[in-house]
């Protein structure tokens, strides 16, 4: 089993092109510098090329982890120490039966919704709460971030 870097370089881009979208005044852009305090005018005083190339990077990171995640044959390949070659041959069995089982597109994006409702959601909303943020912004955020691992979480799986 080997990494897909396509299909993860490819995630990488969902938060980059979804936030272009999100947080787009013509959506909850209004709604999200409202509620975090922000305006028009300091959001185009940030180095964009820095806040871009970092959100890819960290993008990035989470796609490489939701492999991980939704795809369970990794699980497997850890049971016999990551490397194939010394697995026992009830690996290569194994793997021939199952190797490709919940490979879909589907599979992936409910994990990556699992991830999001269980781990990023209470990071980003202990986060928020800590900064007297309101419910509305967290919401948005969350939301945000919900969608995009779902959409992350199926790339990432169903991309063979």
């Amino acid at each position: 089993m080997e990494i897909n870097f396509l299909a993860i370089l490819v995630a990488a881009l969902v938060p980059l092109i979804m936030g272009f979208i999100w947080y787009n005044p013509k959506t909850f852009g209004n709604a999200w510098m409202r509620e975090s305090g922000l305006t028009a005018e300091s959001l185009k005083k940030g180095n964009m090329a820095l806040i871009f190339g970092l959100t890819f990077i960290f993008s990035f990171l989470i796609a490489f982890a939701l492999q991980f995640v939704t795809i369970h044959q990794t699980g497997a390949l850890g049971m016999v120490g990551g490397d194939p070659l010394k697995a026992l041959p009830s690996y290569s069995a194994f793997m021939a039966d199952y190797g490709m089982a919940f490979r879909t597109f589907k599979h992936g994006a409910l994990h990556g919704f699992i991830t999001g409702m269980l781990f990023l959601f209470p990071v980003l909303a202990i986060n928020a709460l800590f900064e007297r943020k309101s419910w509305r912004y967290i919401i948005i955020n969350s939301a945000y971030w919900l969608l995009c691992v779902t959409i992350m979480g199926g790339i990432v799986c169903g991309w063979i």
